[in-house]
């Protein structure tokens, strides 16, 4: 099973974006820099966060994620291709007594040319720039540190992201078992003249659950998601809509698992979306048709079986929706960023009358770096 995983990640990494509203300013990244060597750098990340789910459906719940992430680094620049850096993560959500989260930060990552080679806790999450069907942008909120080993690779014309995430570590003898996401996505792109830009993104995702010295009786479980297809952005130049988007996907699903995770061995779905970028926000239309379709990180809404409390067994092989989002991103001030988004969605093939139902979010970050010692 591991080498399996293993063989699949290193692929993933030799072939190997967002259909969905843009998370630039939500990223977060510490880089090697030969202008910082003998250097030391305090880093802060604040992002703050409002997300409200008003979902009546059988597939997720309605509720709502508030409060705000704190996660100062300390970094330390010995040499012009590497940075080693030493922090916590922190999660405050209102309306609950002291920390939810306190997670530890230990990073080394060397960066030559094009590629970054990371080991430790991994710029994860919305980092990976997947589809929402197969990595859930609530992630960004409920699973923000991740541990394992990660490989970047950026040029103009391709961009790389292959990594392990080690989520769950077992010792002998253990109650339960070890838990491994491997995947990764890439984005190729094919033309780039001025105005237009033409790529191609694939990405997978594969997870793992076993090992050889749990106590459990449960058998190994191996899923894998995958989607691939088309960006196509055009510029306008206009003074009000700047720019025009298309981004197509065919998605799939495969249970490997010795005993079936899900109720379907498979599914596949397509994934279209058309929108434009203008001064006065984002606005995208996304259609999601999907036959069988599961997934062990993606948003849950987009899935065949039900995760909504007290309706966990139901399924519903055919998912039709219609989503329309809006964004407006803006830079308040240097290091400061506003990004508000809202989201309704048609789901075509409800049993009830009421079938359009909505979720927004309101997030704001500030990043930062400082500067705390200079070798001389």
């Amino acid at each position: 099973m591991k080498k399996y995983l293993l063989l699949s990640f290193i692929c993933t990494w030799a072939l190997s974006s967002v259909a969905q509203l843009s998370n630039d300013s939500l990223e977060y990244r510490i880089r090697p820099d030969s202008a910082r060597t003998g250097s030391v750098y305090l880093h802060i990340n604040n992002f703050n966060f409002l997300r409200n789910y008003e979902f009546f459906n059988s597939f997720q719940d309605g509720y709502t994620l508030y409060g705000t992430q704190l996660d100062p680094q300390i970094s330390y620049y010995p040499h012009p291709k590497l940075v080693i850096t030493a922090g916590v993560s922190l999660r405050k959500d209102y309306g609950n007594q002291g920390i939810r989260k306190t997670l530890p930060l230990f990073s080394l990552k060397y960066k030559s040319g094009p590629l970054t080679f990371i080991t430790g806790s991994l710029e994860g999450s919305i980092n990976h720039r997947m589809i929402e069907p197969i990595y859930d942008f609530e992630r960004r909120i409920t699973n923000p540190v991740e541990y394992g080993t990660q490989f970047i690779w950026e040029k103009k014309s391709l961009f790389v992201d292959a990594f392990i995430n080690w989520d769950n570590m077992i010792y002998r003898p253990s109650g339960e078992q070890e838990r491994i996401f491997a995947g990764g996505s890439a984005d190729i792109t094919l033309k780039n003249s001025g105005r237009l830009k033409l790529s191609i993104p694939i990405q997978a995702m594969l997870f793992h659950a076993g090992g050889q010295i749990d106590t459990t009786d449960l058998t190994n479980k191996l899923t894998v998601n995958a989607a691939t297809g088309f960006k196509l952005k055009y510029d306008t130049q206009g003074q009000f809509i700047r720019s025009l988007l298309f981004e197509n996907y065919i998605v799939g699903f495969k249970d490997n698992s010795t005993d079936k995770l899900w109720a379907f061995d498979s599914g596949k779905a397509f994934y279209l979306n058309a929108g434009v970028k203008s001064r006065w926000g984002d606005l995208i239309l996304s259609y999601w048709n999907a036959d069988k379709y599961a997934s062990v990180t993606g948003m849950q809404i987009f899935q065949s079986v039900g995760h909504k409390l007290g309706q966990e067994n139901y399924t519903e092989a055919r998912r039709n929706l219609l989503f329309l989002r809006y964004a407006y991103q803006k830079q308040l001030i240097p290091h400061l960023y506003l990004d508000f988004r809202l989201e309704p969605v048609i789901d075509f093939k409800s049993p009830t009358a009421n079938n359009v139902e909505f979720y927004h979010s309101l997030f704001v970050v500030y990043k930062q770096d400082f500067r705390l010692y200079r070798k001389k």
